[in-house]
């Protein structure tokens, strides 16, 4: 090989190598970023689980929707999921509105627990009268309501747990009073009232037996005076519902403020709310009405201002103790929303 041959190729040989070793090493690909999960609980306004209830989750990222069943305990759970991706669930179930949730967006390796909102009734079913008349459907509310007792055996009469109740007729309101006045567990409240009123000797009756027997009808009274004129009479004259109704959902404030409100504002015959006349009305003339049996040395405004803001207060409180604590004690309570 002639010298300027082998200085071509020696020039050749060198530019090849140099190439080749400003080629890019490959890298090696990016680890794939850890998948996310989203789970989540159904349940009612009840706080009961909902099994059964269809969960469809939806996404961009997702070429078809995905859909799981809850279980017997309302749980559900989606696994492998993109993160930076907007993801948001539907939830559908028998009798209840559907719910979706808003877009999340998850973080690698994100663990996240849907904050669902309780299931409601379904508007329609609610409002289904299959042929009934207002004062049917009523009558069949009423049978409910007065089924209604707390630890199985305390009158829970006055409370509504359904919302979307038919108005009472002058018969009902009056047949709820009665039934209430007459519950032998209301002689035996009474009874107690009595007992400890006798203890701390007050109102100013004797004692012995003949005085507690003037205390005990003179509880009797007060009760008996107040539940027919603010539950029956002055709501019959006035169109106005004397039960209290439950709400059951929202912030426990907006609750506690339903509850201890419910003594002033009220539900009239037009479903409408409005001041709640009756109630006041009942409190007042029951706490007007007692000057005429109490002892005269118990008597007077002190008396009449005394009762009635008892009355009211203990109404409220027990209006507060149904939002947050009866509905749970009372076996046979029956929650639409």
């Amino acid at each position: 090989m002639k010298w300027p041959a082998f200085v071509l190729v020696l020039c050749l040989w060198v530019s090849s190598t140099s190439r080749a070793q400003e080629q890019p090493t490959a890298l090696p690909d990016a680890p794939k970023a850890q998948p996310g999960i989203i789970v989540g609980t159904v349940v009612d306004v009840n706080d009961d689980a909902v099994p059964g209830a269809t969960v469809v989750l939806q996404s961009p990222a997702l070429k078809n929707r995905l859909i799981v069943v809850a279980n017997d305990n309302g749980f559900f759970e989606f696994n492998d999921l993109e993160p930076g991706t907007p993801y948001h669930v539907t939830i559908s179930a028998q009798g209840f509105a559907s719910w979706t949730s808003f877009d999340v967006t998850l973080k690698p390796g994100q663990y996240v627990i849907l904050s669902i909102s309780r299931l409601r009734i379904a508007e329609a079913l609610t409002k289904v009268t299959v042929g009934y008349s207002s004062e049917e459907l009523a009558t069949e509310q009423v049978k409910i309501e007065e089924q209604q007792r707390i630890f199985g055996f305390i009158p829970n009469f006055y409370v509504s747990y359904d919302q979307n109740v038919a108005p009472l007729t002058t018969k009902l309101k009056f047949q709820l009073a009665l039934k209430v006045s007459y519950d032998p567990v209301t002689f035996f409240g009474v009874g107690l009232l009595a007992a400890s009123q006798q203890a701390g000797d007050n109102p100013n009756y004797r004692q012995g037996w003949i005085g507690y027997g003037e205390r005990y009808g003179a509880a009797y009274a007060n009760g008996f005076t107040d539940i027919m004129i603010g539950g029956a009479i002055l709501p019959s004259l006035l169109h106005q519902d004397p039960r209290y109704f439950y709400q059951g959902t929202g912030t426990n404030k907006s609750r506690a403020i339903h509850a201890l409100t419910s003594p002033f504002i009220c539900k009239g015959d037009n479903g409408l709310w409005q001041p709640n006349y009756s109630t006041i009305g009942g409190d007042l003339a029951s706490a007007a009405i007692a000057n005429a049996y109490y002892p005269p040395s118990n008597r007077g405004l002190g008396l009449f201002f005394g009762n009635f803001f008892i009355n009211t207060s203990q109404r409220a409180a027990a209006n507060l103790a149904q939002e947050f604590i009866l509905r749970r004690l009372t076996p046979k309570a029956k929650v639409q929303k």
